[in-house]
């Protein structure tokens, strides 16, 4: 098993720009630590795979509590470079996420993901997770705007 780190510094968060400009290419670059941290403030936590000094995978999460299913873990982002994919780095930090919610005594993982992205669904299928719910989301900003965030 590779060795995983949690993004505490500024550069480390910077080390996972490039993983997260896969998965998010709207995110701007030079607002991208500024950005994390802001998240972090809300218990965002960032764990990643180093190769070269460079993430080649990285997995976005937060623990939360919801009327629904009580406390578990959201997963917000998970990306892997191009090159790094089908190395079995995510398989990796999805197992490294359920550890951590092991830990905190919770009984679930949860995550949301794009329609399109079918290689990522194989990925959460085989690691357990099934499908329960539809997200929907109702823009309120104007439609130019939306396209260029990512919605």
């Amino acid at each position: 098993m590779n060795d995983i780190r949690i993004a505490n510094t500024d550069a480390d968060i910077l080390k996972c720009l490039d993983v997260m400009l896969a998965l998010r290419p709207h995110l701007q670059k030079d607002k991208f630590v500024a950005t994390v941290r802001e998240i972090m403030n809300d218990g965002y936590q960032l764990a990643f795979i180093e190769e070269y000094g460079k993430a080649v995978c990285a997995v976005g999460y937060r623990h939360l509590n919801f009327l629904f299913n009580g406390k578990h873990i959201y997963i917000d982002d998970l990306s892997s470079l191009p090159e790094a994919r089908g190395k079995v780095y995510a398989g990796q930090l999805l197992e490294f996420v359920f550890e951590e919610a092991k830990q905190h005594s919770h009984k679930f993982v949860t995550l949301d993901s794009g329609y399109v992205r079918t290689d990522a669904h194989w990925l959460y299928l085989n690691k357990g997770f099934t499908i329960s719910a539809h997200h929907f989301i109702k823009s309120l900003i104007p439609s130019s705007s939306a396209k260029e965030k990512g919605v």
